[in-house]
């Protein structure tokens, strides 16, 4: 296997990694009615976790 296939099959892997961090860290926040802490344009924010989102804006 060549390296940039390596390399592109590592992002592939880090990407769904990422992604179920981020959905297991949703469940865990609404499960515990836990807001979640983002910055957002250079300010802290709080998201009520009834509006945090089910998924990412990522187009991955």
């Amino acid at each position: 296997m060549e390296i940039k296939d390596e390399l592109k099959e590592l992002e592939q892997k880090v990407s769904l990694g990422l992604k179920e961090a981020y959905r297991k860290m949703v469940e865990f926040k609404k499960r515990n009615n836990s807001p979640l802490i983002v910055s957002r344009n250079g300010k802290v924010i709080e998201i009520a976790p009834k509006d945090i989102p089910l998924t990412t804006n990522s187009k991955n």
